[in-house]
């Protein structure tokens, strides 16, 4: 019969080997690979972004070329995907992110990230077995350097947060041979970072369930087989409105230094044309920043919309506003008013009621989605043309009665 100690070793081998086959993104290359360990972000986000650590932006010969909409490539080493879980990708201009580093979210990929698996991969700190995904740089992104991060929520285990980051230099777009098809024109503001379990009390994903994003933007890929969840917290409804704060805010404060936003300008001579462009709705991505681009339609959601769910049995009541006040039963659960503003269920209590962004709208009534849409632009009048024969009788009539 085996001893305890040989029980407990065992144990703590096993628990070793799974932590130390955490998962690193390995393309893009990450900044300071010689100091970059595979652990989660720690639990009181002392070290978002980037897992801050002495050497955290040494590039150490790490160079990412990304061209303008042509195909690059998602990967991973390591075999502890923990079920899976939901993926984002993130720019920033800041050369050396900090805490108040504004992000803008280009890509996201809702469950199967960064496997769709029941649990682990076979141990291997070192495996490739992982999933890959392709994504692109949108249009509405200047050229230019950049750091690229990798954010992961994992469906099963701890509730953690996993982040790497990478330098990215953007060019100019490539040959039509080379680029992604576009299906529709991208929207030229994207959602901020969404940030949750740092610390947990602030916003939590949930447990064995995918990550369902409060805002993924129009770049969005389904890749698991179960269904998303929300987030749940006090604050997450801050991640959706991009309130700035910490723990489940969809984007951190603009960057201190003033570097300028990744989402290009629609007019090089407009006053904003270097300011950050904060996600303040959850339909931040669905809007266009500049009447150039208010003609081209938001991008549909890749999952299918939910139909609308039974109103909350709590006690609340209709604010001023139209909003609903006081207590809630369904946690994470939305309401649309009057297609022009929103508010969610957070912690038993109904959130602060808070505009749409300019040119997006959602369905009206309580549902657990926020269903978006962009909002419909008025039609202009075609003027009309005369034919020259019909122009001359006119003012021959027109003649003869004078």
């Amino acid at each position: 019969m085996p001893s305890v100690n040989s029980i407990l070793m065992a144990s703590a081998t096993a628990l070793f080997t799974t932590a130390s086959a955490h998962m690193i993104m390995a393309t893009p290359t990450p900044f300071g690979k010689s100091t970059l360990n595979n652990s989660p972000l720690v639990e009181d986000g002392s070290d978002f972004p980037c897992k801050q650590r002495s050497g955290v932006y040494d590039a150490e010969g790490a160079s990412n070329t990304m061209p303008i909409g042509v195909n690059q490539t998602l990967s991973f080493t390591g075999s502890a995907v923990h079920g899976g879980g939901s993926c984002q990708l993130s720019l920033t201009t800041d050369k050396a992110p900090s805490k108040n580093t504004q992000w803008q979210v280009i890509h996201a990929i809702e469950g199967g990230c960064p496997a769709n698996t029941a649990g682990n991969l076979p141990d291997d700190p070192n495996g490739d077995g992982a999933s890959k995904f392709q994504f692109s740089i949108p249009e509405g992104i200047n050229p230019g350097d950049y750091v690229l991060a990798w954010t992961w929520f994992n469906k099963i285990g701890n509730r953690e947060m996993y982040m790497n980051c990478a330098p990215v230099t953007v060019t100019g777009g490539a040959k039509k041979r080379d680029v992604e098809p576009a299906v529709e024109k991208r929207a030229t503001s994207f959602p901020g970072m969404f940030i949750a379990n740092i610390p947990t009390t602030d916003c939590e994903t949930v447990d064995s369930t995918d990550l369902k994003f409060p805002d993924p933007g129009t770049s969005v890929e389904l890749a698991g087989s179960s269904p998303l969840t929300p987030p749940t917290g006090p604050k997450c409804a801050a991640a959706v409105a991009g309130s700035g704060t910490s723990g489940g805010s969809a984007a951190p404060s603009a960057a201190a230094s003033g570097a300028s936003s990744p989402v290009a300008s629609a007019a090089a001579s407009s006053p904003a044309a270097s300011s950050p462009a904060a996600a303040s709705s959850p339909a931040a991505s669905a809007a266009a920043s500049a009447p150039a681009v208010a003609s081209a339609p938001a991008a549909a959601s890749a999952a299918p919309v939910a139909s609308s769910a039974p109103a909350s049995s709590g006690t609340s009541s209709s604010g001023s506003t139209g909003g609903l006040t006081g207590a809630c039963s369904t946690e994470g659960e939305w309401n649309c008013i009057g297609g022009s503003s929103f508010q969610q269920c957070a912690s038993g209590q109904w959130s602060v009621v808070q505009p749409m962004a300019t040119g997006t709208t959602c369905t009206s009534g309580q549902s657990t989605t926020l269903n978006m849409s962009a909002a419909a632009l008025p039609k202009h009048k075609r003027g009309v043309r005369f034919s020259k024969a019909h122009l001359k009788r006119r003012h021959e009539i027109l003649g003869a009665s004078f």
